[in-house]
């Protein structure tokens, strides 16, 4: 196994998803990979309230800053990706805004006002203290781990794809965890960034602590998969994914897909599995920052014997 290792630079990093871009790393089945990626919108040093911050090295920040495509020799449609999680570690400071978009739950809450919290980020505490004062555990993650889609053209980072995955924004994807990606295209071409210190389930307000990351994973490839959707095994649970505009269209999506796979982790047809999933599994919000929505089934370690 190699360790490579990638920083955030004019020439590594992208704000959109292409199968057309060059890969800027190209790594084998196996190998490890550490990249320090800056936080979604690019900032280059620490935001300063009332300041403006320089950020990314782009012209028009069209999404979220990402390091990337990295190819992985061998990968081809068909495969799943598997991206393990072995260290996640936030940069010194992070940010989270809120009430800064028209969205329709903006309008809904009728928040109008903006806000915007500037945190100072203790990884060895493991604790993040805002400059207001409030203090809030940390729990690392990224939020966007992705590929392009298979067609030609850029595509946006801000929607997550149940082909290829994306802002998945999901908070349990924590060191210890393995993500499974349905690999869209040849070599893969996996972009991440979007580091989060700490979020909670439904990221609300648009945004959580916002920062850079430093994250160890290593990248392999799975040829028989036991759900042929996004998933993960977490140091919890078993997680699946569902994504639609229609929140009810990504519940079912998320469960039908935690029901095929109890279907083959215990043998039993999916009305059993369904009956079992009825009083074992949780469906939890993943997100509804990013203009389709993001449920999670999750199926805790040993909750069913």
């Amino acid at each position: 196994m190699a360790t490579h290792y990638l920083d955030s630079k004019p020439e590594t990093v992208t704000d959109v998803f292409s199968r057309d871009l060059a890969p800027v790393l190209t790594v084998d089945p196996g190998d490890r990979v550490v990249v320090h990626s800056l936080d979604a919108h690019g900032y280059l040093c620490r935001q300063e309230p009332g300041r403006d911050t320089p950020r990314t090295m782009f012209s028009e920040r069209r999404g979220h800053c990402l390091c990337g495509p990295i190819a992985v020799r061998g990968a081809v449609p068909g495969m799943a990706l598997a991206v393990s999680f072995i260290d996640l570690r936030p940069d010194t400071w992070g940010w989270t805004s809120a009430g800064h978009r028209d969205t329709p739950l903006n309008r809904q809450l009728k928040v109008s006002e903006k806000t915007s919290l500037i945190w100072d980020i203790d990884a060895e505490a493991r604790v993040a203290t805002s400059n207001s004062g409030w203090r809030v555990r940390i729990a690392p993650f990224l939020g966007v781990v992705g590929m392009p889609p298979d067609q030609p053209g850029e595509h946006a980072t801000i929607p997550p794809r149940s082909a290829g995955g994306g802002n998945i924004d999901c908070r349990s994807l924590v060191a210890g965890s393995v993500l499974c990606l349905p690999v869209t295209v040849p070599g893969a071409m996996l972009c991440v960034g979007d580091g989060h210190a700490a979020q909670g389930d439904g990221e609300v307000g648009g945004t959580a602590i916002e920062c850079g990351m430093t994250t160890t994973m290593d990248l392999d490839l799975v040829a028989d998969a036991p759900v042929n959707t996004i998933h993960a095994t977490t140091p919890s649970a078993r997680i699946t994914f569902g994504f639609s505009p229609d929140l009810n269209e990504a519940m079912t999506a998320a469960l039908d897909a935690m029901l095929g796979w109890m279907q083959r982790l215990f043998g039993v047809p999916k009305a059993e599995a369904l009956a079992l999933a009825s009083v074992a599994a949780d469906l939890r919000i993943t997100q509804v920052a990013n203009e389709v929505w993001g449920v999670h089934a999750v199926l805790p370690h040993e909750a069913i014997r």
